[in-house]
């Protein structure tokens, strides 16, 4: 997940990965002594997150001589195209920062190879659900080194105007809220509906705290147009047509500044980030937000997840990418990490000393995580849904039928994966 105000995931490449298995050709019997690491910025600050990882190499190079460490920093735009591209010309890395959605569309292709040797002896220390979300078939494909998590972020001011004292954390409150929000100028809730948002911020956690799921347990079938999806539709749906979703959340991208919620024309957002609130912090003055717990649907859940490191499948050292990633995952690492970036410690033996405000209340929602449900279409199925969304959202369509041409289109695209 990125961090600052774009959150929006890059959509998944539509070229093949095949070209993964033939990227770095060799193993660590190569002799390398070189390692190379794909980073990407997980510190919003560009010039902290540069310093952070300068300052990883040196250490790193004390900390184990024998191996010639280079952190190369790529951009989020175009993530996997960049890194699909690079691999399939031989230019791949040895090492690539991996979210738990991407895991089984590279290991699909036989991109990624387990990492559990890097994390031997220490699997007990993590949060189960952040290993979890690393495995496919009982082994883990990326060793982690943040968590994210998401909750639910207010404008005091605006919730003031409208003489409500007690921020709404149901579903029931915002529809109870929302006419006194709209009487007092202000829309309830903001959401993304743009085609290049992240259902994982937003339709994805509604669906999750209705009791749903985007697909079937066996992952073949879409799952996210039964009466669960449509009963999360509709609570949208009814919201925007009663005003109190504002009409930009059509053009909306998970770009929190500027959209309804960082210009105050929303009270409240549902799936929103550290970074969000201190966004809102320096635009409504620190006195006006207020970070309370995940939604509560049928089910209390938000979105989050780990960010970790995997190896190359045709990596030269790998010997020498299993130390990095050992590195990365000790307890000094991850403090530091979590202290430049503003996430959570994937350890449960490891927490992250912090004075920033709010850093309890996202402390406290993860209890409440969940990553998502990994599957090799993960990224593509969200193209897919977004704009049966919008059509939900302008009225051409019932949110049952939007639901159920998106998972017309999801069920082909899942049959061709097979």
């Amino acid at each position: 997940m990125k961090t600052g105000f774009k959150r929006a995931a890059a959509p998944l490449a539509l070229l093949t990965l095949a070209a993964l298995i033939t990227g770095c050709g060799g193993d660590s019997s190569s002799g390398s002594k070189k390692v190379t690491v794909w980073m990407y910025p997980v510190i919003a600050d560009p010039t902290a997150n540069t310093a952070y990882w300068t300052q990883i190499e040196k250490d790193f190079a004390k900390a184990e001589p024998g191996v010639q460490l280079t952190i190369e920093q790529q951009p989020w735009d175009n993530r996997d195209e960049k890194l699909a591209t690079a691999l399939s010309g031989g230019k791949g890395p040895d090492v690539v920062l991996l979210g738990p959605d991407q895991i089984p569309q590279y290991l699909s292709n036989g991109a990624i190879r387990p990492v559990d040797g890097a994390l031997k002896g220490t699997e007990d220390k993590f949060l189960p659900a952040a290993l979890e979300a690393m495995k496919q078939d009982g082994k883990i494909y990326a060793a982690p080194i943040y968590h994210t998590v998401t909750t639910t972020l207010y404008n005091k001011k605006l919730l003031d105007r409208a003489g409500i004292t007690k921020p709404p954390a149901t579903w029931d409150e915002i529809k109870a809220a929302a006419p006194k929000l709209k009487q007092a100028g202000a829309a309830a809730l903001d959401y993304s509906a743009g085609n290049e948002a992240t259902q994982n911020l937003n339709f994805y956690p509604l669906l999750w705290q209705a009791g749903g799921n985007v697909f079937t347990d066996d992952g073949k079938k879409a799952a996210f147009n039964g009466p669960e999806g449509v009963a999360a539709l509709t609570f949208i749906t009814d919201l925007y047509k009663a005003g109190a979703i504002p009409k930009s959340a059509l053009s909306n991208s998970n770009i929190v500044a500027d959209q309804a919620l960082g210009k105050q024309q929303a009270a409240m957002g549902f799936s929103n980030t550290p970074a969000d609130a201190a966004t809102a912090a320096q635009a409504w003055g620190a006195e006006n937000v207020v970070v309370g717990p995940p939604l509560t649907g049928a089910k209390q859940v938000t979105f989050g997840i780990p960010g970790g490191l995997g190896i190359n499948a045709k990596s030269k050292n790998v010997s020498g990418s299993e130390k990095f990633l050992a590195f990365m995952t000790k307890p000094e690492q991850l403090q530091s990490m979590g202290k430049a970036s503003g996430f959570l410690s994937p350890r449960t033996d490891v927490t992250v000393p912090s004075d920033a405000p709010y850093a309890k209340e996202f402390q406290q929602a993860l209890a409440n995580v969940y990553p998502g449900e990994p599957n090799p279409t993960a990224r593509q199925l969200m193209s897919l849904i977004a704009p049966e969304i919008q059509a939900a959202l302008t009225g051409k369509k019932t949110p049952k039928q939007a639901l159920d041409a998106a998972a017309e289109q999801a069920d082909d695209l899942l049959a061709r994966q097979r």
